[in-house]
């Protein structure tokens, strides 16, 4: 399908009408995100440095036929319909379930007094699935984006974002930080956010060089983990802080950090100091990026990836592989930089690239990485893109 939003709409609307037999009143897309630096610092009241891609869900419907007090809801993936009785109080469905996303946002918007009557809906994504692109955050910002047309109640975009990760929260039970719903509700076209994870405060920077482009890489790996490994490392980055002595690893500095080494184990240890680095860099990434400096740019990416790699322990082979062949490649070769990004131990890598080898690229990594580890890997290309719209 078509990347292209108006027409990505259209289709989805053909298709709503082979489901229901009618033609939608609304359409509704928002996009999925890659996060260009800045990982693992969000829940340290870090900075963030995403970009909307251009990859979208698109949710498409109609009122209920006969005045139903109830929800329809389908998708084109082959997931199980889903009913949602607006008759009765909301409550979430069994964890794992897609529709928990969704039914959230309803129960947020019913919450805040909309009234909301029974409609019959298609979702349809571009978004790929659980590659750490943050389709769930589209999924639930869409749903929202068609709410506020079907009950004309608009939310300030701040309030929009908090509602969708409520959503995540407490429905789909995911204790998620704010950056995917930021983005999906406020990117832009040829600009990049950077967020403020503490006082909620966004800046658009432009991207508005044409001749590098943003290749993502989906290493199609997800290393299924037991520890609670997000949990372990935001207790470590907890207790880190305290030894330190500050709120959040957010207000610490290297030189407290090397001063007051002995207070903490290594562990905690190296966990600052990745996030302590991380921050710096994606402050750094920002600037350099309004300078259109994009081997300065480039280098922080990689530096980000060796700190993930080494200091957070949150990489894992196939990200290192992508990694690896894209330094090899060089700027030379046209990549300026790569990283994982995301949560971690699998999903896709980020490369800020020249546009005109885009092609050559895609074709190395592709061959190179399926040479080493017996996997095709999905690498797709994308400018900043827009954030959420009613179509």
């Amino acid at each position: 399908m078509s990347n292209n939003l108006k027409e990505l709409g259209g289709q989805v609307a053909e298709q709503f009408a082979r489901v229901y037999g009618r033609q939608p009143r609304w359409i509704a897309a928002a996009p999925g995100r890659v996060n260009l630096i800045g990982e693992h610092t969000d829940y340290n009241d870090g900075f963030v440095f995403p970009m909307a891609i251009e990859r979208y869900t698109v949710v498409a419907a109609a009122p209920s036929l006969g005045g139903a007090k109830s929800v329809q809801m389908q998708t084109t993936a082959g997931q199980a319909p889903a009913l949602i009785n607006l008759a009765q109080t909301l409550a979430p469905a069994p964890k794992g379930n897609w529709i928990n996303y969704p039914l959230g946002v309803i129960a947020g918007f019913a919450a805040r007094g909309a009234a909301i009557e029974g409609f019959d809906a298609l979702i349809h994504s571009t978004v790929p699935l659980g590659g750490g692109l943050s389709s769930s955050a589209a999924l639930e910002v869409a749903t929202a984006t068609l709410l506020e047309a079907m009950t004309g109640q608009s939310l300030d975009p701040v309030d929009k974002a908090l509602l969708c990760q409520k959503a995540e929260h407490d429905y789909a039970g995911m204790p998620c930080g704010i950056m995917d719903q930021f983005i999906s509700v406020m990117g832009q076209a040829d600009h990049i956010l950077l967020l403020d994870c503490r006082s909620r405060k966004t800046e658009l920077v432009p991207m508005t060089d044409h001749s590098v482009a943003i290749l993502i890489t989906n290493t199609n790996v997800k290393h299924e983990l037991t520890g609670g490994e997000y949990a372990q490392r935001r207790s470590q980055c907890e207790a880190a802080a305290r030894a330190l002595g500050v709120p959040s690893l957010r207000d610490a500095s290297f030189s407290q950090l090397e001063a007051l080494k002995s207070k903490m184990n290594p562990l905690e240890f190296r966990r600052a100091r990745h996030v302590i680095g991380e921050i710096d860099r994606t402050v750094e990434a920002a600037k350099e990026v309004r300078a259109s400096n994009w081997t300065r740019v480039g280098k922080l990416m990689y530096a980000s990836h060796s700190s993930l790699r080494d200091d957070y322990e949150v990489s894992c082979a196939e990200l290192d592989a992508v990694v690896e062949i894209a330094s090899a490649t060089g700027e030379g070769g046209g990549v300026f930089g790569c990283r994982m990004t995301g949560g971690g131990f699998g999903g896709c890598t980020v490369a800020l690239v020249k546009a005109s080898s885009v092609q050559s690229i895609s074709d190395h990594i592709s061959s190179e990485y399926e040479k080493r580890t017996g996997i095709k890997p999905t690498i797709f290309l994308s400018r900043p893109a827009a954030g959420a719209c009613s179509l």
